[in-house]
């Protein structure tokens, strides 16, 4: 790829005829990549359906952490909350950063031997990180009941961003070097050249819009619930699909103690045997589990038909969250692909074709990260980080990869 280094003002607010790169998705993934892409020297198209953050990156709160068993996204984990320090650092206001750590729980002895692997992993590989008894995971969160415990583990570097502020800072960043982030824009269909027969291969040569057409030597699909339908039209499949994940707004009981922590704050804690979750937020808890019954969907009304669910395991886990008053809720939408790891790397059938999405929950934390991978992806680097366990053909019928097995799924 010849990169063309910007030398003037731009219209920022208009289709243009081409550019080098179209990124589908004004989310956080598709936002750090054309931010990446432009401090390279890229000419960079942003489309985004909606406005800039709406799909999965809408969440108010994304936790930021380096804890996961596969070492691919230990890296990414870990490059992430590198970046997003920095980013803290020079954004005026910063992105809501806070160090609050995050504690997994077990309750099992399968559980905990599995934590204390991942642990171990994570520990080397340069994160910080320890298996705790339970009387200290009470300790840390006062919520929790120890006798209902085996282990847990706890991290402190790690915590949660405000993901609007960090989308904010890379729209800004990348249009303030000349990239083109368009709102309200949808793509109606990916052109390319060849036909894949007798060898020919097919390459990506223009994205048209709601707004008109754009040539372009690469298109990179960001879109997060919304790229299954984007790869038939490049030609691809990917196996994403949009999945409704709620949370709900709550008061700390009266009298809690304070968390035993060392920012003094309530880590994010998850328990490994049901997925429920609690954490602090600066106005009170922010409280969810996994539906593993809800359908795919593109739904994002709100309801209360996961409660029974958690407030089953918060019973055993977190009796004191039992009832807690709701002060409302916020729904969303996860990608999901079948082993719940992400769709990172070119797309072997089409040349010029690079997809970053399937996050299953990971994107936010994993963006800056894949922001860096996926600049290297498209200008012919070959990335720092090992994403060949992220490969986007792994769910062929043909394809001999081995699934990911990630243990730390929220």
């Amino acid at each position: 790829m010849t990169l063309l280094l910007h030398s003037g003002p731009v219209d920022r607010d208009t289709l243009p005829a081409q550019a080098q790169v179209v990124v589908v998705g004004g989310g956080a993934i598709g936002l750090a990549a054309a931010d990446e892409l432009v401090r390279a020297g890229a000419d960079v198209v942003v489309l985004e359906r909606d406005h800039l953050g709406s799909g999965s990156s809408a969440k108010p709160f994304g936790g930021v952490r380096a804890t996961f068993s596969d070492p691919g996204n230990i890296a990414l984990g870990l490059r992430g909350l590198e970046k997003y320090a920095a980013l803290h650092e020079r954004t005026a206001g910063g992105i809501g950063l806070r160090r609050v750590g995050y504690l997994f729980c077990a309750r099992t002895a399968g559980e905990a031997a599995a934590l204390e692997a991942s642990t171990a992993l994570q520990r080397s590989m340069g994160a910080v990180a320890d298996v705790v008894a339970p009387a200290r995971a009470a300790e840390l969160n006062p919520f929790l009941d120890a006798s209902a415990l085996v282990s847990a583990s706890f991290s402190p570097l790690d915590g949660y961003a405000q993901p609007s502020l960090a989308v904010a800072a890379w729209a800004a960043s990348a249009r303030e070097r000349g990239a083109r982030v368009l709102e309200g824009v949808e793509v109606l269909d990916v052109e390319t050249t060849g036909d894949g027969a007798r060898g020919a291969r097919r390459r990506v040569s223009a994205v048209v819009t709601s707004a008109g057409t754009v040539r372009c030597e690469h298109l990179v699909i960001a879109a997060g619930a919304w790229s299954a339908g984007l790869g038939r039209m490049a030609g691809t499949d990917l196996p994403v699909e949009p999945v409704r994940r709620q949370i709900a707004f709550a008061d700390a009981p009266a009298g809690s103690r304070r968390p035993a922590t060392p920012s003094g704050e309530l880590p994010f804690t998850l328990d490994l045997s049901t997925t429920f979750y609690v954490h602090g937020s600066p106005d009170g808890l922010l409280l969810g589990i996994s539906d593993p019954a809800q359908a795919p969907g593109f739904g994002r009304a709100y309801d209360d038909s996961w409660l029974p669910a958690f407030e089953a395991a918060a019973a055993v886990v977190a009796p004191s969250l039992v009832g807690l008053p709701l002060r409302g809720g916020w729904a969303g939408l996860y990608e999901n692909t079948p082993d719940h790891n992400a769709l990172i790397g070119r797309v072997r059938e089409v040349d010029g074709l690079v997809v970053a999405t399937g996050f299953s929950g990971h994107g936010f934390l994993q963006a800056p990260a894949v922001g860096e991978v996926v600049r290297d992806l498209v200008t012919g680097r070959e990335p720092a980080l090992d994403v060949s366990g992220f490969a986007p053909e792994r769910f062929a019928p043909a394809s001999a990869a081995p699934l990911l097995q990630e243990v730390h799924i929220i």
